[in-house]
């Protein structure tokens, strides 16, 4: 124990050979009896009767039960779910608003296609309209933001008449159809030939990981740690990443011709990239001066996630063309938008879409409960509180442990990047990610301690945080004790199989 307590030093000064898992805060409230298939038939079930899907653990969890931010498995076990199924469950599983919502509309009128009109779509509309800047106004509502994304692509082209669009290296929009060349993610492709025509990504910019950026480009509370020679008023990468989309326009677009172009405010499955101050302004003044549309992503950073704003493009001092949203709309009920101003949507006219279930009544009951209870609970305020309290925890942890490369993000939309710290190159500006296997262990370790995220990333190396919107300090205190406990496993057993 003496050599390994030596490995450690410099490595976390909390450094104890306690096995106590930390505690989950406690609660009010007991799950129902499960009552379901076994877990031995869901698993062979999932092998022989339902489609591949993302293997998040090495024991699949088997989920029973949700409330608010807590989530049951078949055995009654509780877990802090601070993933939220990928940012969709905004104001917390079972909310009895929703559930409420759900159960009277049901009771009322369940369902009538786009083809009818009926008043909760009306008043949803209304709703939805007043949270948007300038003229978006027009609303379309679908199922789910690839939907969205689709309909958003469609769009800039017929308002245009021009083909060629643009996105962001390291960028998720889906992978339906023309999303398939849109998003720029190559773990996420599969062989298609025809999904990437007039389509260009331009470079990350990253400036944690990519070439020009430092501690001074992000609109965060955190920065990275790379020097730069930027400053408050000017932020010199933003001008560099802007040049190499510049050079996109040079070679490959006709001049004047490009359709739109589609950006996250804050990339998720990406890895929560935040892009340097001051650089989606001047790209979007570029696309509109060669003729094309903008489009702003906020399926992941949208309804008061991100704290400051109710929607993240406006922490960029910008004002979309075209709006797409989904999940958190929700709160997990499959419905989604498209928000635009008027005359983008006459466009539509001489083109089609179609959706059956899009504007159900039930869909916008739900929507219309969402948007009241996160003003009323002061969801956004506790996104921008919670939020930064846990950024700033993170930060403490970045101090500790050479293993935590970088933290980012906004609100409750949070990145921790993992990196070998024993090859740590950064100096040379070479960054090693922590391998999969080190990631996975973690991951599966704080599993079982009772705490749930995600992982994003080129590397799969960026733990991702974004849970329910009504966690509070106690919870962060519990995650930020779970993942100290979880890293400190990791490195006991690194270097005693070292030994």
């Amino acid at each position: 124990m003496k050599n390994i307590r030596n490995k450690f030093k410099g490595i976390n000064k909390h450094y104890t050979t306690s096995r106590l898992y930390p505690k989950l805060p406690p609660i009010d409230f007991k799950p129902l009896p499960y009552k379901g298939v076994s877990y031995e038939k869901a698993q062979s079930m999932q092998l022989d009767n339902v489609f591949p899907q993302v293997q998040m653990y090495e024991e699949p969890l088997l989920l029973h039960e949700g409330k608010m931010q807590w989530l049951f498995d078949h055995k009654g076990k509780r877990y802090l779910d601070m993933f939220g199924g990928i940012a969709t469950v905004s104001v917390g599983h079972c909310h009895p608003r929703i559930t409420e919502a759900i159960a009277e509309q049901s009771g009322i009128l369940g369902h009538v296609s786009g083809a009818y009109e009926h008043p909760k779509m009306y008043e949803y509309v209304e709703a939805l309209v007043s949270k948007m800047p300038g003229d978006l106004k027009t609303v379309y509502l679908v199922n789910s933001g690839s939907e969205a994304n689709e309909l958003a692509m469609q769009l800039v082209r017929l308002h245009t008449g021009n083909q060629d669009v643009l996105s962001i290296q390291n960028c998720y929009h889906g992978v339906s159809g023309n999303l398939h060349g849109l998003t720029a993610l190559a773990s996420v492709k599969y062989n298609n030939m025809s999904a990437g025509n007039f389509i260009h990504h331009a470079m990350c910019p990253d400036v944690f990981k990519g070439i020009w950026g430092g501690k001074k480009c992000r609109d965060s509370p955190v920065q990275t740690q790379r020097s730069c020679e930027c400053d408050r008023v000017r932020c010199h990468a933003a001008d560099k990443y802007y040049e190499q989309l510049e050079d996109i326009f040079s070679y490959s677009i006709p001049r004047g011709k490009v359709a739109g172009f589609f950006a996250e405010s804050i990339q998720g499955v990406g890895g929560i990239v935040q892009f340097p101050r001051g650089y989606l302004k001047r790209v979007y003044e570029l696309i509109r001066s060669n003729g094309g549309l903008c489009v702003a992503d906020e399926v992941q950073t949208g309804f008061g996630r991100t704290g400051e704003h109710f929607w993240n493009f406006q922490s960029h001092g910008v004002t979309p063309d075209i709006v797409t949203m989904a999940k958190g709309i929700g709160n997990g009920f499959p419905m989604a938008a498209v928000v635009t101003t008027p005359a983008i949507a006459r466009s539509l006219n001489s083109g089609f879409h179609f959706n059956t279930f899009g504007g159900n009544p039930v869909s916008c009951a739900v929507g219309v409960s969402v948007l009241k209870v996160i003003d009323e609970e002061g969801l956004q305020k506790n996104c921008l509180d919670v939020g930064t309290y846990f950024l700033e925890k993170l930060c403490g942890m970045r101090r500790e442990w050479k293993i935590i490369g970088d933290v980012r993000g906004k609100g409750l939309m949070i990145g921790v990047e993992l990196i070998d710290g024993d090859q740590d190159d950064s100096d040379k500006g070479i960054i090693n990610p922590l391998n999969c296997r080190a990631i996975s262990r973690i991951k599966n370790d704080c599993l079982k301690m009772g705490l749930l995220f995600g992982v994003g990333g080129v590397r799969s190396n960026v733990l991702r945080f974004m849970p329910p919107m009504c966690v509070t300090k106690a919870d962060v205190d519990f995650t930020i004790a779970v993942l100290r406990r979880a890293m400190q496993n990791y490195y006991e057993a690194k270097y005693r199989n070292n030994l």
